[in-house]
């Protein structure tokens, strides 16, 4: 079973998990996001399990800032909700969250790499 998230999904992380509920300045990031999660080609899922599509969130949201700030934060809220919400029990740092958004941001990982590293949040 693959969870699909929706915009309205991005948008109440966006509004719980940000402080001072910044406003969305790129709706086209926040439906790239959800295209990219749910991208398929010949109907076998692009990602294919949980860390992977999460992953694919992170990256994009931020590369492709949808918020007019806490882009980083929102982010790796997305992530995290993600993996909490297709029923894993998540345990990480503060540390671990920021090093992992510094690598991404760096451009220094693809999915693969910052989905290996979401792994580490669960495994």
């Amino acid at each position: 079973m693959t969870l699909r998230i929706d915009l309205a999904w991005l948008l109440m992380v966006a509004e719980h998990k940000t402080p001072g509920d910044p406003q969305v300045t790129d709706w086209g990031a926040l439906v790239a996001a959800v295209s990219r999660h749910e991208a398929e080609i010949f109907g076998v899922p692009v990602y294919g399990d949980p860390a992977s599509r999460a992953a694919a969130l992170l990256q994009l949201l931020l590369h492709v800032p949808a918020l007019e700030r806490s882009n980083a934060m929102f982010a790796s809220a997305v992530a995290y909700g993600y993996l909490v919400a297709c029923g894993l029990k998540v345990v990480t740092s503060p540390e671990q969250v920021r090093d992992l958004s510094r690598l991404v941001k760096d451009g220094q990982a693809g999915v693969g790499r910052i989905a290996e590293e979401l792994r580490n949040w669960y495994e």
